[in-house]
C-alpha cells in the first residue's frame, strides 16, 4: 500500500526520517530553484524521478495552490506490535478523532513534544490521509504512530504498564494536580462527544484542563497540546538538576 506526500517540507521531513519514495513528481516551473537537489536525494533513494509541466501537475496535486512536488512513498505503518517505547514514555491516545486537521496538528505537538507515540483508537481517518500528512507538516513520519480497537489498545497499554490519563470536562482534578513524570498515557476524546464511558471507566485519573469562559470545551488539539506540554513542563529540571514539583 502507499499514500501520497504533497509539499516540499512535507516530502524533506520524510525523507530525513528515513522513508524511501517509489516516485517523486516535481515541476521546475513551480519548484524554487534551491529545491532541486530534492530530486538527487529522492533518486539515491530509488525513486523514479519524473519532471512535468505545470499544467500537468496541477492536475495531478491535490492542493489549491501546489509548490511542485509530490511523491508516492509507501503507507505509514500503524501496528501496535512495532511501537518501541522507552522506560518513562509519554503516549498520546486519540479516541474517535475525526477531522484530519486536528489529527495533523497533535502529530506536530507530539512531534515538538518528544512523544513516544500517538495511537488512534477506533479511527475514523487514516494516519495516511494525505490532509492528515499535509496538516502535520510531514510529522507523521517522525513520530510513531499505530491504531486499533478500543479493546486492543486498552490491553496494550496495561502490556505496556501505563497510566492512563484521561481528559474530560467533568474531572474533580485538575490536569496540573496529575503527576505525569512516568509512564503515560493521555487520552483525548472525539471533536464532538470527548472520551467515551469506557475509556472513562479505565482511566486511572482524569483531568479537566481549568476552564474561565463562556465555552464548555476546547479543540482536541489544542487539548492535546496542553496536557502534553504539562507532561513536558513537569519532566524538565529546572537549571541545576531539580525537578519540578
Amino acid at each position: 500500500m502507499v499514500t501520497l506526500v504533497e509539499g516540499f517540507d512535507e516530502l524533506e521531513l520524510a525523507l530525513s526520517a528515513g522513508v524511501r519514495p517509489q516516485a517523486l513528481f516535481y515541476s521546475p516551473g513551480f519548484a524554487d530553484a534551491d529545491q532541486i537537489p530534492m530530486t538527487s536525494r529522492a533518486a539515491a533513494r530509488g525513486a523514479e524521478v519524473v519532471s512535468v509541466s505545470q499544467e500537468v501537475f496541477r492536475k495531478i496535486a491535490y492542493r489549491e495552490s501546489p509548490d511542485g512536488w509530490l511523491a508516492v512513498v509507501p503507507a505509514v505503518r500503524t501496528e501496535l506490535s512495532e511501537l518501541r517505547l522507552g522506560a518513562t514514555p509519554l503516549v498520546l491516545v486519540c479516541q474517535g478523532v475525526e477531522k484530519p486537521g486536528n489529527l495533523g496538528a497533535i502529530l506536530r505537538t507530539a512531534d515538538a513534544a518528544g512523544v513516544a507515540a500517538v495511537v488512534a483508537t477506533d479511527p475514523v481517518t487514516d494516519w495516511g490521509n494525505p490532509n492528515v500528512i499535509r496538516a502535520s507538516k510531514g510529522t507523521v513520519f517522525s513520530v510513531p504512530v499505530a491504531a486499533d480497537t478500543s479493546a486492543r489498545v486498552m490491553a496494550w497499554l496495561a502490556d505496556q504498564r501505563l497510566m492512563l490519563v484521561a481528559t474530560t470536562p467533568d474531572a474533580d482534578s485538575l490536569l496540573g494536580q496529575a503527576d505525569l513524570t512516568g509512564p503515560t498515557a493521555i487520552a483525548v476524546g472525539s471533536e464532538k462527544h470527548g472520551l467515551p464511558p469506557d475509556w472513562l471507566a479505565r482511566a486511572d485519573i482524569k483531568v479537566r484542563i481549568p476552564m474561565f469562559g463562556r465555552a464548555d470545551s476546547l479543540n482536541v488539539a489544542t487539548s492535546a497540546a496542553i496536557a502534553c506540554y504539562e507532561a513536558v513542563r513537569q519532566r524538565t529540571p529546572l537549571p541545576g538538576g531539580i525537578r519540578r514539583p
